[in-house]
């Protein structure tokens, strides 16, 4: 109970003996008011050191001060309506989400917003425009905006005295706003310096928020999800489809040529709409010094510097710097540097020196950076720059091919990037400009190429994905080498690495690839050259894949003619010639002449190299294949029958000769009517090829065409007309209408039908095959002249059958 004493004392009766004079109470009370007056200023002091929190000035903004929330005027904009759609149901029905239109500079996002901002104003609502410069000025705009809607005076003094938050005070004004709005925030590049405090952007507890009686449309380069957060509908913006960016200089410029010209301009510009109007305002000024499209579109290559490169005196303001096609995404590597990616820049220069086509990220290493700029680089930073550069759009990651497109090959296929074609062209212009060690970065390229080349070569059937990727920049290392021996090592380089490319099918690659080596090494080495015949050999083994058959011959033949003066006739290499110009002539329906050759070939490869050689076996199956083309179906069997023996023996089960050997048994077997034997080799072979070529390599077609001849040797014209469809579909997207293998699956398909009884459909595809296989294959080729039956008998069959019908 003394405790309890001890406390109640306050509360007694008796009274403390200091407070009994009157001068002492009155002393204290001073001091606690002072101290109390003092804690209040102190207070507002602190509240004055946080500007995002609360507004400069409170009065009721002027609007002159700040600039106007009125959005900016566009005329009608193209290619955007799926975008608008998705933003107008955004704004008539609005979720607790906001939108957020973005992507690289120059592709029209405040474009977008202003249409759309039209568009609500038609619809009664109110719209605020916002282009963001600073974290203060958009205070102050925001509450212009907050004001507007009504926010009264005792809200404001709250916000001015420190009681509540300002972007709360805005925001719960949005919230109970009596009219719906659209509010946008334009140009928010730098969405970290928008809030207050540097709280993230997706905590929504600053200036941007998913909430209201509105939408919220925020234009950035800032295309991550992570950035903006869950309650983000994100847009992202690519370049116009070719017609929409045509009718852009069109309506530009009407009389400056034809809408083909227009979308072939369009298409070099990249389809980008700041290229597009630069290019169109360019056009339609009478003192230009082109005023066609055509002209313009010529004289581009020459002078993209002058045209669309030229630097502005202004570039230093942002504003100006976001309409100027050489400058717009200088202000995207000005703010990546300005978070702490000094790689960032150098990056994408580096990778501008490379060919308009896919980038394999396993180019771009550390080593590389360091070697052309003398600036230590790390795996850390190179990664976090190409996250940046993809972050504001500058780089884009190309579609991954699926599952059934991709190579049996054992890998995946390598990881890349892309860059828009005028980026990449941009910032070449600013490498020359800004660099004056350029030969450096070339050559460090130069060597970082050969390295990936070797690589890629030796990594054999693991390598096509990461052959496919490289083959498009290889001839980078010609460009600029002038020494022979250079010439020779890159030259057996790039040769194996074209070698690669035909066994993955990749046929087109390879034909450009030796193209461009030819090239260089007759120049430099001349045409006899071991080197250069290697490489024109490649070229003709290219042009073989592709079709082109009377090409290939000429350059067998002349590759023949130099290899047995120079090696001798009995070289393997003469032996290699003399057999490739023998399959190029069976191409090109000269069955018995290949004959000839493949037999003389035979016994010169079993005499040179042995019975059991590769090359041996090759040239077995390949006389076996003219014997064929010729009728002789039974000689034919026999010999592939040995020498599937001999290449499973030699070469085991799954490789891919063996596997050619089995298709090609099958295909004899179908000739001597042995169909259903036929069908069921073909269709093992098949699934073979699928497993370990691939599913789009080209073999694998051909065994699925095949499959579908023997079912419809066996009249099962259905089954066949479906998988002849199915082949001519994957001949289309893999080899092109114009290849050989396409047309034959066309006329094959064109035979089924008509077994079918749809005489009208296979006269059809007949009468597009005999136009195409004239064209391509000539007008005396058997298959041209079996198409010409073939349409022949499917006109006169549909017609008899037509009279039937009438004289019913």
């Amino acid at each position: 109970m003394a405790g309890l004493g001890l406390v109640t004392n306050y509360a007694s009766a008796s009274v403390p003996g200091w407070a009994t004079r009157s001068w002492v109470v009155w002393l204290v009370f001073a001091v606690l008011l002072a101290t109390a007056v003092g804690l209040l200023l102190w207070g507002r002091h602190l509240d004055g050191e946080r500007p995002a929190a609360r507004l400069t000035s409170v009065d009721r903004p002027a609007g002159s001060r700040h600039g106007s929330l009125r959005y900016p005027h566009v005329e009608r904009v193209r290619g955007r309506e799926a975008e608008l759609a998705v933003l107008t149901r955004m704004l008539r029905r609005p979720q607790d989400e906001f939108a957020v239109v973005c992507g690289a500079g120059g592709l029209g996002k405040t474009t977008v917003a202003a249409q759309l901002a039209a568009r609500a104003e038609e619809d009664g609502r109110q719209v605020f425009w916002v282009r963001w410069r600073d974290s203060v000025d958009l205070a102050q705009q925001m509450t212009r905006v907050a004001v507007a809607c009504g926010l009264s005076e005792a809200d404001l003094e709250a916000a001015r005295a420190g009681r509540e938050s300002l972007p709360d005070v805005v925001w719960r004004q949005l919230a109970f706003s009596r009219r719906r709005w659209l509010l946008v925030l334009d140009n928010v590049d730098e969405p970290q310096a928008v809030d207050v405090e540097g709280e993230p952007v997706a905590h929504y507890r600053g200036w941007i928020r998913p909430h209201g009686r509105g939408l919220l449309l925020i234009t950035s380069r800032d295309t991550s999800e992570q950035t903006w957060g869950r309650r983000a509908r994100l847009l992202p913006l690519r370049p116009l489809a070719v017609p929409d960016a045509g009718q852009v200089l069109l309506d530009a410029a009407s009389r400056a040529g034809t809408r083909a010209q227009a979308q072939e301009l369009a298409e070099r510009l990249g389809r980008l709409p700041l290229a597009l109007h630069a290019a169109g305002s360019y056009l339609a000024t009478p003192t230009s010094r082109y005023r066609t499209f055509e002209r313009y579109h010529q004289a581009l290559d020459a002078e993209l510097g002058t045209l669309l490169g030229a630097e502005h005196p202004d570039a230093s303001d942002p504003d100006t710097a976001r309409t100027v096609v050489r400058h717009t995404w200088e202000l995207s590597l000005d703010q990546l540097a300005a978070e702490g990616h000094v790689l960032a820049r150098p990056l994408l220069r580096m990778l501008s020196i490379l060919a308009a086509a896919p980038v394999p990220l396993f180019l771009v290493t550390p080593g590389l950076l360091t070697a052309a700029t003398g600036r230590s680089a790390t795996t850390a930073g190179v990664e976090a720059a190409l996250a940046g550069l993809y972050r504001y759009g500058l780089l884009d990651l190309p579609e991954e091919p699926g599952p059934q497109a991709r190579p049996a090959s054992g890998d995946d296929p390598p990881a890349r990037v892309a860059l828009h074609p005028l980026v990449r062209e941009i910032s070449a212009l600013a490498l020359a400009a800004d660099t004056p060690n350029l030969i450096v970065w070339r050559q460090a390229m130069a060597t970082r190429l050969t390295e990936a080349a070797h690589d890629t070569a030796r990594a054999g059937r693991s390598g096509w994905s990461a052959a496919r990727l490289l083959a498009p920049h290889l001839p980078l290392l010609l460009d600029h080498t002038t020494v022979p021996q250079d010439l020779t090592d890159i030259g057996d380089i790039l040769n194996r690495l074209a070698d690669v490319l035909h066994d993955a099918g990749a046929y087109t690659p390879a034909h450009a690839l030796s193209r461009h080596l030819l090239h260089a090494q007759t120049r430099v080495l001349g045409a006899d050259h071991p080197s250069t015949l290697g490489s024109r050999h490649s070229l003709a083994k290219a042009l073989d894949g592709m079709g082109r058959y009377a090409q290939a011959a000429d350059l067998h033949r002349q590759n023949l003619v130099a290899r047995t003066r120079v090696l001798g006739p009995d070289h393997p290499d003469a032996l290699t010639s003399r057999n490739n110009l023998a399959n190029a002539l069976y191409g090109m329906g000269r069955y018995a002449q290949a004959a000839d050759l493949h037999r003389q070939n035979l016994v010169a490869r079993t005499r040179v190299l042995g019975p059991d050689h590769p090359d041996a076996l090759t040239s077995r199956n390949n006389l076996a294949n003219a014997l064929n083309g010729m009728g002789q179906c039974v000689r034919a069997v026999d010999l592939h029958r040995r020498n599937l023996a001999a290449r499973t023996r030699v070469l085991g089960p799954d490789h891919p000769h063996t596997l050619a050997s089995r298709n090609n048994l099958a295909f004899a077997l179908d000739g001597t009517g042995r169909h259903a034997r036929a069908a069921d080799l073909h269709r093992q072979v098949l699934a073979d090829r699928a497993r370990v070529l691939g599913p789009d390599h080209p073999h694998t077609l051909s065994s699925r065409h095949n499959l579908a001849d023997a079912l419809y040797g066996m009249g099962r014209y259905v089954e066949a007309a479906d998988l002849y469809r199915q082949a001519l579909a994957d001949y289309l997207r893999v080899l092109g209408p114009d290849h050989p293998h396409a047309l034959g699956s066309r006329h094959n398909l064109a035979d089924a039908l008509y077994g079918m009884g749809r005489y009208a459909e296979a006269a059809d595809h007949h009468r597009q095959n005999l136009v195409a296989r004239t064209r391509v294959l000539g007008p005396d080729h058997p298959d041209t002249l079996t198409s010409r039956d073939g349409l022949e008998t499917a006109l006169l069959t549909s017609t008899r059958r037509d009279g039937l019908r009438r004289s019913r």
